[in-house]
């Protein structure tokens, strides 16, 4: 890992001039953008500022990783950083020095941003509460870290048509995604022993789609082999010519799903004949002395370890503010053996806490973050920062919060909602019961922002669907039209998902009042 440190470190300087020669106007964005997505960064909207990605493998963070982020986002006198909806850490409004100068500092602390965008492989996604989760199969991190260390080993090697995700899950719950990756693994137990469910070819974004299932469980010491056969299918099916349909889900529907299939069984079978990849991995015993407490809160969660607890907490908008970030360092700092997972929401779990530490960690928190269900609501960037970016998905979510808040409506009605600020599905709004893509529309003569609304999305094994788009509402009308479904749903005394089936057409009426055209689809 040294060498990769070390050759890694020497791409910088050649990135520093090109961001300059960008930011001078010498080069196009295009050719920039070439070189930068590959490094983890892009120039942010106006072509001054830039974001990095610190690549946190599986969103797992040691307390001196945590506390190192801290160090690089205040050299930078930011206010804030943004946790992602793939377990990553984005720093926003950097100048082109100040993101190479971090780039190298995080390097040499062990912290990568190589392959954090362009056409390599992603952050392998995990379940965060893997290894704690009272329901899990089997604690899958090993595995996911396993493929993070094979990923990053060769990363200035790979030449893919476009990005490669793979997600690993610890239960049927999908908790990292893996029924809707381009490779997910599935923890299953089956007569007592563990075994992978493999899905293949799936993704969100523009025409998304739920993955593939192999025909058989696997070994869960074969998930290289499996890795290394989807690169392989990826690199020789792949479009290359269309960046439009650069992803694996394109091959699934040019070739079908069994020929497909058949295609990825020949790849396996030749990793298997030709390379040695079986992974040997440890579990982590977990030896804390745990404490247990009578305490009940939406944000507690006992672990399977008995006396042991995991805490959430959810900035906003998933923007974690320094002075909020320094609150957590002076507190965790002083507690042992504690864990640090990023979640696929914009938040984090802190997790192997005893009772007495997680009772203290709640009250500490209490109200610095979301605590309702739609506080916690997952936005991406938005197209303030983002480029490609139509709507303001961040303002959005603060809209929202704030016509709640002015209506004094703080009842835990509503479910977590996903906003994202385009088609491309960063806020993941293809994946929630209750989702929004940014979009420009021409309302009543006059070009408005607004959001294709997305009802029904679902994971787990064996009910993975994508969320279906309704229509369209004009942005100032997205709050109104939230409280006033909130307002119904709390009259009915239903959760909001006995709601949506019992109350079906009530449903429709409030839906179709806020539309800014004919419904496309009923819910």
């Amino acid at each position: 890992m040294n060498s990769l440190k070390e050759a890694l470190i020497k791409e910088i300087p050649v990135f520093r001039e090109l961001g300059h020669k960008f930011v001078n106007k010498e080069v196009s964005s295009g050719d920039f953008k070439a070189m930068s997505g590959g490094m983890g960064s892009y120039a942010q909207r106006g072509g001054q500022d830039f974001m990095i990605r610190l690549r946190i493998p599986s969103g797992i963070m040691s307390m001196d990783k945590f506390k190192k982020v801290y160090e690089l986002a205040k050299k930078q006198n930011l206010d804030k950083v943004h946790l992602t909806t793939r377990q990553a850490i984005q720093l926003h409004s950097l100048s082109i020095d100040g993101v190479c100068d971090t780039m190298e500092e995080a390097l040499k602390n062990d912290i990568f941003t190589r392959g954090g965008g362009g056409n390599f492989p992603r952050n392998v996604s995990i379940s965060p509460l893997s290894g704690v989760d009272v329901e899990e199969a089997f604690d899958v991190t090993p595995y996911a870290e396993a493929v993070n260390e094979h990923f990053m080993s060769k990363i200035t090697t790979y030449k893919l048509p476009r990005k490669l995700k793979v997600s690993f899950s610890s239960s049927e719950k999908d908790c990292g995604n893996s029924t809707v990756a381009d490779l997910g693994f599935l923890a299953i137990k089956k007569d007592n022993k563990e075994y992978f469910k493999v899905y293949i070819g799936g993704g969100i974004g523009k025409n998304p789609a739920k993955s593939v299932e192999f025909d058989s469980l696997i070994n869960p010491n074969e998930i290289l082999y499996h890795v290394e056969a989807i690169t392989n299918l990826f690199i020789a099916e792949g479009d290359y010519e269309n960046k439009n349909k650069a992803r694996i889900r394109y091959i699934v529907d040019r070739m079908g799903e069994e020929a497909f299939l058949n295609c990825y069984k020949e790849h396996l079978n030749k990793v298997f004949e030709s390379e040695n990849l079986d992974v040997n991995i440890e579990y982590k015993e977990y030896k804390k002395q745990g404490i247990k407490t009578s305490v009940t809160h939406n944000r507690l969660i006992p672990q399977k370890q008995e006396g042991l607890y995991s805490v959430y907490f959810h900035p906003i908008c998933g923007q974690l503010s320094m002075s909020n970030y320094k609150l957590l360092i002076d507190k965790l700092d002083k507690l042992e053996d504690i864990e640090i997972r990023l979640s696929m929401n914009e938040g984090m779990y802190i997790r192997n806490l005893n009772g007495e530490e997680a009772v203290e960690l709640i009250n500490l928190t209490q109200n610095l973050g979301g605590e309702t269900k739609l506080e916690q609501s997952v936005a991406c960037i938005g197209s303030n920062i983002c480029q490609i970016g139509i709507a303001d998905s961040q303002g959005m979510l603060e809209n929202i919060l704030k016509y709640f808040k002015e209506k004094n409506f703080n009842a835990d009605i509503l479910p977590k909602i996903r906003i994202s600020g385009c088609t491309n599905s960063c806020g993941t709004h293809q994946m929630g019961i209750l989702g929004f893509a940014g979009k420009k529309k021409r309302v009543n003569n006059v070009v408005t922002e607004s959001f294709e609304l997305y009802l029904g999305g679902e994971k787990g094994k064996d009910k993975t669907k994508l969320g279906s788009y309704i229509g369209d509402i004009t942005r100032e009308n997205v709050p109104e039209f939230l409280y006033e479904l909130a307002k119904l749903v709390e009259e009915s005394n239903l959760t909001y998902e006995e709601y949506i089936v019992e109350n079906n057409e009530q449903l429709n009426n409030i839906i179709d009042k806020y539309l800014a055209e004919e419904r496309v689809v009923k819910a």
